[in-house]
């Protein structure tokens, strides 16, 4: 009956476990929030930006005014005819 008495755990043991138990916590919460905050990111870099092709600044050029609707016309079928093969 005496052995059970004799085991008590000591005013460290009291602070290894307290101290075990914060840190314990403490992790548990960082992964948690740090697992959030990467699934709740805006992927940035997934893909590069694409540019617009010859055709759409030429679209836009005509909706800023820079160019007329004649103009438009020849750069366009320009574009769409190709380079001319003689003046290469």
């Amino acid at each position: 009956m005496m052995f059970w008495y004799d085991h008590d755990v000591s005013g460290w043991g009291w602070f290894a476990m307290t101290a075990s138990m914060i840190l314990f916590w403490a992790l548990i919460i960082t992964a948690a929030v740090l697992v959030f905050r990467a699934l709740n990111r805006p992927h940035e870099h997934t893909s590069a930006p694409v540019a617009p092709t010859p055709e759409q600044i030429l679209a836009q050029r005509l909706a800023r005014g820079e160019i007329d609707e004649d103009e438009y016309g020849r750069r366009l079928s320009a574009l769409r005819k190709g380079p001319d093969p003689g003046t290469a």
